[in-house]
């Protein structure tokens, strides 16, 4: 813990750069449906993403200009924890202190539903607080539908002149026993993310098919967000969701 919050505090140090390219807000799925082991191989998985040597160099690209990332954990609505508040990817170490946080968070007890809705207005509230970026971007991973609070369809209707890009990053089931089930599975959860997540020019849905494949469906996202054009200024700023829970 005294780890922890020793990473957290140096992540937090450093003043950020008078421009920043981009926003990018990460919102990882811990409902019910997420057990210990697959909650792990998520962070595990984040963390080696981080280190990728295209990744790296993506997020160090324009040093003039660099990328502000926050990390956050939800559930049910209400439920969501931020793992790393704003931090600036400056250089390769700030990027290797990240992957460590990661590697040291343990899980908290917590409600099991699972509010898409919530989580998008939250990361959403997230990304307003770096109103001088020039692009800010939601990704949210997730192995399952809404079930609570605000309907996913609703919130992305509120959204749609906000100027935020989300993208979705689903997750099929581990057992290769039931590679039919899990093909039409993780078929269906990619297009309801599709119809009811996603949002904004050039938003995507990434497919893992399993957490064991997390890790490699991380880097291709990460690859294709950073690589995406920034433009110098958005044509509008972001605008408010309407409130933190959406209720």
């Amino acid at each position: 813990m005294i780890r922890h919050l020793a990473l957290c505090l140096c992540l937090l140090a450093s003043p950020l750069s008078a421009q920043c390219r981009q926003a990018l807000a990460l919102g990882l799925d811990v409902s019910g449906s997420v057990d210990s082991r697959e909650y792990q191989m998520q962070l595990l998985g984040l963390a080696n993403a981080m280190q990728d040597a295209e990744v790296v160099a993506l997020f160090l690209a324009n040093p003039s200009a660099p990328v502000r990332l926050a990390i956050f954990e939800w559930s049910e609505a209400g439920h969501q924890r931020l793992l790393l508040p704003w931090t600036e990817i400056s250089n390769e170490t700030v990027l290797q202190q990240v992957s460590a946080l990661l590697r040291t968070t343990q899980r908290t007890a917590g409600p099991a539903g699972t509010a898409v809705g919530s989580a998008m207005l939250y990361g959403v509230e997230r990304l307003r607080e770096q109103p001088d970026c020039w692009k800010h971007t939601l990704d949210l991973s997730g192995d399952g539908k809404h079930n609570l609070g605000p309907h996913p369809s609703a919130v992305k209707t509120r959204l749609l002149e906000s100027g935020i890009t989300i993208n979705g990053l689903v997750i099929g089931a581990d057992d290769p026993r039931a590679d039919d089930k899990r093909q039409v599975q993780i078929g269906e959860l990619s297009a309801y993310y599709s119809a009811w997540v996603i949002l904004g020019p050039g938003a995507f849905v990434e497919v893992a098919l399993g957490f064991k494949d997390y890790e490699a469906a991380m880097v291709r996202k990460l690859k294709r967000e950073l690589e995406s054009p920034s433009l110098s200024r958005l044509a509008h700023p972001v605008q408010a969701a309407g409130g933190a829970d959406g209720q």
